[in-house]
């Protein structure tokens, strides 16, 4: 099974819907909670180009990007298979 990354804040509705979808799934995820650290934030931000919303998703070297993303992927059956890879 593939590793997958998910940075997140507290407080967030979106990194929990993230998680929930996740965990629905049997995933194990590594989590860095960037609540409280600039570091962890400035990390995000280099390794997704830019982006600063949470949640931001990685799967293996792939970038899936937000919560919404990852569940559009779910919906057309193309999150199993990265997930499997």
């Amino acid at each position: 099974m593939a590793s997958v990354v998910i940075y997140t804040r507290q407080f967030c509705g979106y990194c929990s819907a993230a998680k929930r979808l996740l965990d629905s799934k049997g995933v194990a995820y590594e989590e860095h909670d960037a609540t409280h650290a600039p570091a962890l934030r400035e990390e995000m931000t280099q390794r997704t180009n830019g982006r600063r919303t949470f949640p931001q998703i990685f799967i293996g070297d792939r970038h899936v990007g937000g919560c919404d993303d990852l569940h559009a992927l779910d919906r057309s059956g193309e999150l199993d298979a990265l997930l499997a890879a």
